[in-house]
């Protein structure tokens, strides 16, 4: 195998261990140089291999990024057609709480498994930001929070998945912000959720974390759903200008 093809590998490795994330700047050809110990010639021979293949993009005047794993439509904004089909259909809510409930369950499982310090040190800046913000504003952190958990899971099929979905996600958060926290009782007991799922992940105990991200976001759709038979009406879209067109998965790094 040629060596531009071993570091080639190699970088995707790193992308697949979540070293390097979707939509993430690759290091400088030097950077990358001075940490694999090859030439920049090597480097530049191998990123032009990943860019032959789709894993990286150059964007012009600013440099090589990780490619989003999952198609995306161009226009992630308000106007694609799964936002439609959310506003227009009031059972897209509950079945995006479906899917939530299942990939954060397992991401909760890997995250206790495989989390790093300094995937514990990102999901615990997470969960003061959450803790420190408005229950009654505070959709953002929400979804930080459960994020950080995502990206600590080092699955990237899991990851890329999710980030295909990020705005309908953050609009799932954003319903149960706009509907449960002004509630004290239903506050008070996702408050009591995210500390359990976060001391779970920290404490390393994969089941537990599972049992209780599941269990939480079941609770927010089950919630959500007792209110509608109760006669009351689910804000399901969020405050405009909440949601930007393109927010990375990513927290920074």
């Amino acid at each position: 195998m040629a060596i531009s093809q071993e570091i080639s590998y190699r970088l995707e490795r790193l992308i697949l261990d979540g070293g390097l994330a979707p939509e993430q700047k690759i290091p400088s050809e030097r950077q990358l140089a001075a940490r694999l110990g090859v030439s920049r010639a090597v480097i530049r021979e191998a990123l032009h291999e990943l860019q032959g293949r789709g894993v990286i993009e150059t964007r012009h005047g600013k440099g090589s990024f990780v490619a989003s794993m999952v198609p995306q439509p161009d226009n992630t904004s308000d106007h694609s057609p799964l936002m439609h089909l959310f506003e227009g259909h009031p059972r897209t809510l509950y079945d995006l709480l479906e899917v939530r409930e299942q990939l954060e369950g397992q991401a909760a499982f890997l995250a206790a498994q495989r989390a790093t310090s300094l995937d514990r040190h990102r999901i615990t800046k997470a969960f003061k930001a959450l803790e420190d913000t408005d229950p009654l504003s505070n959709a953002r952190p929400d979804h930080g929070f459960h994020l950080a958990i995502v990206e600590a899971s080092h699955n990237p099929v899991l990851v890329h998945v999710l980030n295909s979905l990020k705005n309908m996600m953050l609009m799932t958060v954003q319903a149960s912000v706009a509907n449960l926290n002004p509630r004290e009782e239903m506050r008070k007991k996702i408050v009591r959720q995210h500390r359990q799922l976060y001391d779970a992940v920290m404490e390393g105990k994969p089941a537990i974390a599972q049992k209780v991200a599941t269990a939480h976001v079941r609770f927010v759709s089950e919630a959500m759903r007792d209110m509608e038979k109760q006669g009351s009406k689910v804000i399901r879209m969020p405050v405009p200008g909440e949601i930007p067109a393109r927010d990375s998965l990513q927290n920074p790094h």
